[in-house]
């Protein structure tokens, strides 16, 4: 008996001093948030590299069986593109790891779809890194989640896609060192339609945070929200070249704006005779507006097929350079309401609500699209719109995006047991309105609307259970 209990004893003084160890070695807690999106809208200018299987092809939406054998940059320099980075006074770069074809430039264990299984044989990814840290430059890395080679794509997304997708983002934040954003793209976007429930956002955010809790995860297609919120995003992004324009007048959130410096992101064998976009122009109309209005500008420059940047796009480069110098630091950022990760209970489920016009019936306050809405009836005095979320489950918050800003006072309730329980009342702060709340358990909820300018318009009435 006194054996065992010094064998018990033994043991958990080991467990004991095993916690203490892993308390000493436990990845230290991240930054605060707002500091980070201070320090990536300080960065100002950057550049996009879209380098990858589609540079060897005629079209930037490469064959997703194209072999890998066609991979081959006999000139490959990354140093090259570092200089010429630093020559524009540019800040951070930012490559194309994997595009929409699913072709891997890093030495991954995930797929023989990759880099090392073409001519080349050499980790694009870590020649990157290691060139760009060597200029003082900052990395960056783009990932898309559409990868039609390993036919992850809507309808047929499985969980070995889910994990594959993991494993791939394990790599890259582990074997690169730090990683100051990831760019992902091809997700929740109308040409990709892989939803944030197909590949589940929260799961894959907290996983990236988990692994380096200060690289800012973006999506590249975050201009589908409202400006006024980060919705599935740390940074709200604009691609200009689709027609995505940041307003310079009212932006309040931390945001990139991205073009390429040609007339495609991947390289085209017309490029180097073709005139690029004019250094002052991007300056003028670009990097300096949107400076001032917390807008870092990301500019891409696509190396050709020997891996090398061409000569008229060093040229502007370094031109952008001798007329333009990096300031650093741009004005405090406005505080920002913590980004929202987590599915959309309320998303396409059954609606009611009081009168409106069959063009704008209730069904349009919950249908996942922003520029739709649901409107109340002038005639109605007192409006109201109801979501049932199909069974009892926990949320603990609620937005409310209207079309424009028409409400003043509103209350929301929360149906539990067949009563209507109160949540919470409040004023309107504008287009977009968030509230983050202790988790409650209900089946339905609803928004009672007791001032407003205008017959309100919602767009989207969403419900969330974030993981705290």
């Amino acid at each position: 008996m006194k054996k065992q209990f010094i064998i018990s004893l033994g043991t958990g003084l080991w467990l004991l001093l095993g916690s203490i160890v892993h308390a000493q070695t436990a990845a230290p807690k991240g930054k605060d948030l707002h500091a980070l999106q201070q320090s990536f809208v300080d960065l100002r200018f950057g550049m996009f590299i879209h380098f990858n299987i589609p540079t060897f092809m005629q079209d930037d939406w490469a064959d997703p069986d194209a072999s890998p054998a066609i991979f081959n940059p006999t000139k490959l320099n990354c140093e090259q593109w570092a200089q010429a980075a630093k020559s524009a006074n540019m800040s951070y770069g930012c490559l194309t790891t994997k595009h929409h074809s699913g072709f891997c430039i890093w030495n991954t264990k995930t797929t023989d779809y990759n880099v090392m299984n073409s001519p080349l044989k050499r980790d694009v990814v870590k020649e990157y890194t290691d060139a760009f840290r060597a200029k003082g430059l900052k990395v960056m890395l783009y990932y898309s989640i559409l990868d039609t080679h390993h036919k992850l794509r809507p309808g047929c997304i499985t969980k070995q896609h889910i994990q594959m997708i993991k494993a791939q983002l394990r790599e890259l934040l582990t074997q690169y060192g730090e990683i100051t954003a990831l760019i992902i793209d091809g997700w929740d976007a109308p040409w990709s339609r892989i939803s944030y429930d197909d590949v589940p956002f929260e799961e894959i955010y907290n996983l990236i945070k988990s692994i380096q809790p200060n690289c800012l995860v973006m999506d590249l297609n975050a201009a589908k929200y409202p400006a006024e919120g980060l919705f599935y995003t740390d940074i709200k992004s604009y691609e200009q070249g689709a027609g995505q324009h940041i307003s310079t007048a009212t932006n309040r959130l931390p945001a990139l704006a991205c073009l390429p410096i040609n007339d495609a992101w991947f390289w085209k064998p017309y490029f180097p005779d073709q005139p690029v976009k004019d250094p002052a122009k991007l300056i003028a109309d670009d990097i300096v507006p949107y400076n001032k209005a917390w807008c870092n500008f990301i500019l891409n420059v696509a190396p050709n097929r020997e891996g090398l940047i061409d000569d008229n796009a060093l040229a502007a480069l370094k031109a952008m350079g001798q007329s333009w110098k990096n300031e650093g630091a741009v004005a405090p950022l406005p505080p920002v309401e913590a980004p929202i990760i987590s599915s959309n209970l309320a998303k396409k489920q059954a609606t009611a609500g009081s009168w409106s016009n069959d063009m704008n019936i209730m069904d349009f306050a919950n249908d996942d699209n922003f520029r739709s809405s649901w409107q109340s009836n002038p005639s109605v005095k007192a409006p109201w719109l109801e979501v049932d979320l199909n069974k009892e489950q926990g949320f603990n918050m609620i937005t409310i995006v209207e079309d424009k800003p028409r409400i003043k006072k509103y209350r929301l309730e929360y149906n539990l047991n067949g009563e209507w329980l109160p949540l919470l009342s409040s004023e309107s702060k504008g287009r977009v309105n968030v509230h983050r709340f202790n988790r409650v358990w209900g089946n339905r909820i609803r928004i009672l609307i007791d001032s407003y300018s205008e017959p309100p318009a919602i767009a989207e009435l969403g419900v969330y259970n974030e993981r705290k």
